[in-house]
């Protein structure tokens, strides 16, 4: 495998889908808060991801077989809203800066395919000690400010790093809209509170999904 390239299952027939995104990072809280979109809306995978710039090693599952690391993708229809869901085993190296925005345009190629124009990034920001806060930035003032209502807070100290960042970028420059949530975290471990924190407040902010 010299190039990403993509395994489908099935076509789903979306229309103006919100693509949110979840994968491995601080905390682990963007991953275990898509998963719990994924449970709540009971989404189906319907495609993969595979890139020779993810990480070296191979997933052993229960039975022993062994596979690569990939992304997936799945899509949800709710009553409120459809989705596309973007979560996976890894991201590539941060030194590998072609890598990171190579993936992130084909996976915002991938989803312009079924008319997404609207993202969700979701991620752990580091903090002393987590109080279930969520952060929040936006492709536009007056949506950083509407999360704010709703509760979050205004996340002004710098960089998102990876793809929960450089995605949320690259759909502002393509003309999308869009927010990252950031729930507080020590990053220790797994952080299944303040992804469940996440998750709470994007089902609020997507009018209970």
């Amino acid at each position: 495998m010299d190039k990403p390239y993509f395994r489908y299952f099935f076509e789903p027939q979306l229309e103006k889908p919100i693509f949110v995104e979840g994968l491995p990072g601080f905390g682990n809280v963007g991953k275990i808060a898509a998963q719990l979109l994924i449970e709540f809306t009971r989404a189906k995978v319907f495609a993969e991801l595979y890139s020779p710039s993810f990480p070296d090693y191979v997933i052993v599952n229960n039975d022993g077989t062994c596979r690569p690391p990939r992304y997936e993708f799945y899509a949800a229809s709710t009553e409120k809203n459809q989705f596309i869901i973007l979560t996976g085993d890894s991201q590539p190296s941060l030194e590998d800066l072609l890598a990171h925005y190579d993936l992130c345009d084909q996976i915002l190629d991938f989803a312009e395919k079924y008319g997404c124009k609207f993202i969700v990034t979701m991620g752990g920001v580091p903090t002393p000690q987590s109080g279930g806060e969520v952060y929040v930035a936006a492709t536009s003032e007056k949506l950083a400010l509407e999360n704010v209502d709703k509760g979050a807070l205004i996340y002004g100290k710098g960089r998102i790093m990876g793809a929960t960042g450089l995605l949320l970028g690259l759909a502002k420059k393509r003309g999308w809209e869009g927010i990252c949530l950031l729930g507080a975290t020590t990053g220790i471990r797994a952080d299944r509170e303040s992804a469940l924190s996440v998750f709470k407040f994007l089902t609020k902010t997507l009018g209970q999904v």
